[in-house]
């Protein structure tokens, strides 16, 4: 991504102000991809090197990435809301994008640890293509139930979202888990090969589906 694809901006959010960044390519768009930062409280912003990753992988793919801060974080008004006003915040960057590259194209969801749980409740209101959810967070929050095609993946050493927590979680809907081995919540060293793996399990599909 260059200087020139990325734009950082203050839209209109459900609680004032909401800081959005956006990384477009300058080519046609195969649709707009939503992603989520980790939790607030405990630092997490649209600048962390994971949600970093997940907008630099979309890009690659020809998505148009679009990140923003959670009310509370960075230039965004308002304070932490448990992942209801989060929702709200998030469904508001989506409509920015929506506006801006037009309703017609594809939606990926895409979240990191607590933004996964986020785009889980995003889910029920978008018709999204696809949904990828790195480190989910669901020891800490009520996480839905996904699409069997969403891709999640997970560190074997993670100790903030224990390993056999997301398999229980997996385990009723039959979802498939990468585990990255050696690997803890926050991917450290591991970034290259986070990005290897989502675009492994995109490309396949997309090829298929543009087969069929």
């Amino acid at each position: 991504m260059t200087p020139k694809t990325t734009e950082r901006e203050v839209i209109d959010g459900a609680a004032g102000a909401l800081e959005v960044v956006v990384n477009a390519p300058l080519t046609t768009l195969s649709g707009i991809a939503l992603i989520a930062h980790p939790l607030p409280l405990e630092g997490g912003t649209l600048d962390n090197k994971v949600v970093y990753t997940l907008a630099k992988t979309f890009f690659a793919l020809g998505y148009a990435a679009v990140r923003f801060n959670f009310r509370g974080v960075g230039a965004s008004a308002g304070v932490f809301d448990e992942g209801n006003g989060e929702t709200d915040d998030a469904l508001a960057a989506l409509a920015h994008g929506r506006q801006r590259y037009g309703n017609a194209l594809p939606i990926v969801l895409a979240g990191f640890s607590f933004g996964s749980f986020v785009q889980t409740r995003v889910a029920h209101r978008v018709n999204a293509e696809r949904m990828v959810l790195i480190a989910p967070a669901v020891n800490r929050f009520p996480t839905e139930r996904v699409p069997p095609d969403t891709i999640v993946v997970h560190g074997e050493q993670d100790d903030v979202v224990p390993l056999a927590d997301v398999f229980a979680w997996a385990r009723p809907q039959e979802l498939p888990i990468i585990v990255f081995p050696g690997c803890g919540h926050f991917f450290h060293g591991r970034l290259p090969q986070l990005q290897r793996a989502i675009t492994g399990e995109w490309q396949p599909r997309r090829v298929a589906t543009a087969s069929a």
